[in-house]
């Protein structure tokens, strides 16, 4: 798995915790030997935040080195998922071009397999001067997720990740219906009628990020240790690692955070790493895991 030795922070019966740089401890990870990079960089916010983030005119070339090393490390059926925030131009209430500029530099060494849209309901209005106070934009409820790919043909199978059917489905799939065509000139046929156990589900995927009980936040509180304030919901690595990988095959977030991904990567059978540049993230997110071990 690793191309040269580098001391975890902590290791699980699956995964690796380390505490570094990720393009240089991506460094040591073989060639081709990653089935998903699944991220959440830091955003380009126009304030500084905790976790630390790049302004938007040094984005590109800050994260270049860390795609190179993705890139090479990827298996070849293998994909790069990145969930990336837009910016806000400083002092302006207009949008940065940087997540399009640094998608079309991407496209340079990937695939663009599909993109998603992470919908949470719960976001709050921000930029809150143009949204709250001039009331010039309105409230943003979605981010992009970049799913990348090396190969035209990814390892990816829809049927891990199907949603339940609605009531009508349901309906239908019981009673039956006639096959026809449908003014918008689809055609449907009795194939249509078919229970595959569930539906496929959009790219939208609506997840409110808000958790009334997280243990984390309980197990980091009791410690003294720093809360991540930018955790995502175990809900979207969940998708994309059933999506995009099978049980056994290795996972990694070179911007780990609090270790969402480790810990659902570790729920579902797969092996993962995990990088964070931040000591003490590093320190609470081991906290997810009650049976991982310090490093000797």
């Amino acid at each position: 798995m690793a191309k040269s030795r580098i001391t975890p922070a902590y290791t699980t019966r699956l995964g690796r915790a380390f505490h570094g740089d990720a393009a240089d401890v991506l460094s040591h990870f073989a060639d081709e030997s990653v089935s998903l990079v699944f991220t959440s960089p830091p955003f380009a916010l126009r304030r500084q935040k905790a976790y630390g983030n790049v302004a938007a005119d040094e984005y590109i070339d800050w994260f270049w080195p860390i795609v190179e090393q993705i890139q090479r490390i990827l298996r070849p059926d293998g994909s790069f998922v990145m969930e990336l925030g837009g910016a806000w131009n400083r002092g302006s209430g207009t949008r940065s071009l940087f997540p399009y500029e640094l998608l079309i530099r991407l496209g340079k060494v990937f695939y663009l397999a599909q993109d998603f849209y992470w919908h949470n309901p719960s976001r709050l209005p921000t930029p809150a001067e143009w949204v709250t106070i001039r009331r010039t934009r309105v409230k943003e409820a979605v981010t992009h997720i970049w799913w990348l790919s090396k190969t035209t043909e990814p390892q990816a199978d829809n049927r891990r990740v199907l949603v339940p059917y609605s009531k009508s489905m349901k309906r239908l799939l019981k009673d039956g219906y006639e096959p026809a065509m449908r003014p918008s000139q689809h055609e449907i046929g009795p194939h249509f009628q078919r229970d595959n156990g569930g539906a496929i589900p959009p790219n939208v995927l609506t997840v409110p990020n808000t958790r009334s009980y997280d243990e984390y936040l309980f197990k980091c509180r009791e410690a003294g240790l720093p809360i991540h304030h930018a955790r995502f919901p175990p809900e979207l690595p969940d998708f994309f690692i059933r999506f995009l990988t099978s049980p056994g095959q290795l996972v990694i977030d070179p911007f780990a955070g609090s270790n969402t991904t480790g810990q659902v990567a570790e729920g579902l059978e797969r092996k993962w790493a995990s990088v964070e540049i931040n000591a003490d993230y590093v320190a609470g997110s081991r906290l997810r895991f009650g049976t991982s071990k310090e490093a000797a």
